[in-house]
């Protein structure tokens, strides 16, 4: 709304300083020593005749032409368009002989008659160019809303998948009636804070988000216990965990390996590294599978990583690189995104 008010500021400021040039013309282009005269005509003249070519401009430009030639009514427009022209040519006319008799109208004909045509014309360019950019506008702002529905959606789904996968872990933990079930609800309900409130914000610094990350994998420790050795490497200087980044884009690489992970393998294992270089965030996951068929899948698979792909096409267009290695049974994700 800001940016529209502030356009529409410019357009009228770009409109007065036009019309202002145009009625002050015979002062800039002619001088004292000539009475500001152009073509015999005084400057009194064209301060008239130029409120008649505004009349015509804005006339033709907010009502002629949107009532009529948008409708594809020309049959009425065009001899709307020349009464509208040749009215100007009469009043003009009869400008000069009532108030400035003393003008030879055959050598001034041109400078009276002729602007009524260009002014017309430049209406008509006027109004097909401002339609046009508003059309843009127009559009450029439903996309815009449209990625905003669409990322709202996205994010919806990424809490209820978290959740889902945690509250998984928290079930293993009861059964094994272990200890540190209270301490893996205490910061389940930290992790959840920071899902509710802080990601409601277009974006949060990349310390929160490492900062989830890292809550997150201690959280999984504390399900695994021994049974998985699990190495997070984190390298983030003081200057880059102020960055601005997506809220929850980095959790699904991280979930998905988690998942797929932590299957019937003799030394399962997850190697986490996430490093910030000159503002280029590298994110990478290993982990080994199980490659028989139908291992660690259900209805639900794969919905992290189609989520996060797909926002980051919407986010970040031209700032990422993701690829995918899944050679050997081992799975690779390597995550480049620009946050500068």
């Amino acid at each position: 709304m800001t940016t529209l008010k502030t356009q529409q500021k410019w357009e009228i400021a770009i409109h007065i300083s036009i019309w202002a040039t145009i009625l002050l013309l015979p002062y800039l282009l002619s001088s004292a020593d000539a009475a500001y005269k152009i073509g015999g005509l005084p400057p009194a003249f064209f301060t008239l005749a130029g409120i008649i070519h505004a009349g015509i401009f804005y006339f033709n430009a907010f009502y002629l032409y949107p009532k009529l030639a948008r409708d594809w009514h020309w049959w009425l427009y065009i001899p709307c368009a020349i009464a509208v022209i040749f009215a100007s040519f009469a009043l003009k006319y009869q400008l000069i002989a009532r108030l400035f008799p003393e003008v030879i109208l055959r050598n001034s004909g041109g400078l009276v008659f002729g602007p009524s045509m260009l002014v017309f014309v430049a209406s008509i360019v006027y109004r097909r160019v401002s339609d046009g950019i508003r059309k843009e506008r127009a559009r450029k702002e439903y996309e815009a809303q449209q990625i905003a529905a669409e990322l709202k959606l996205l994010r919806s789904q990424v809490n209820p998948h978290f959740l889902f996968n945690v509250l998984t872990n928290m079930v293993a933990l009861a059964r094994q009636k272990s200890d540190q079930l209270e301490g893996a609800l205490i910061r389940l309900a930290d992790l959840m804070r920071y899902m509710t409130y802080d990601t409601q914000a277009t974006q949060v610094i990349l310390q929160q988000e490492a900062d989830y990350l890292k809550s997150y994998i201690e959280l999984q420790k504390l399900r695994f216990s021994d049974a998985m050795h699990i190495e997070l490497d984190i390298q983030i200087d003081s200057d880059a965990a102020s960055l601005p980044i997506e809220p929850m884009i980095l959790i699904p690489f991280v979930e998905n390996a988690f998942k797929h992970g932590a299957s019937w393998l003799e030394e399962p294992y997850i190697l986490i590294s996430l490093k910030v270089d000159g503002g280029l965030l590298t994110l990478k996951v290993v982990n080994p599978y199980d490659s028989h068929p139908g291992a660690t899948k259900d209805d639900h698979s794969g919905i992290g990583l189609e989520n996060v792909r797909t926002r980051l096409k919407l986010i970040y267009p031209d700032k990422y690189s993701l690829s995918i290695d899944d050679r050997n049974n081992v799975f690779t994700v390597t995550l480049n995104l620009s946050l500068l």
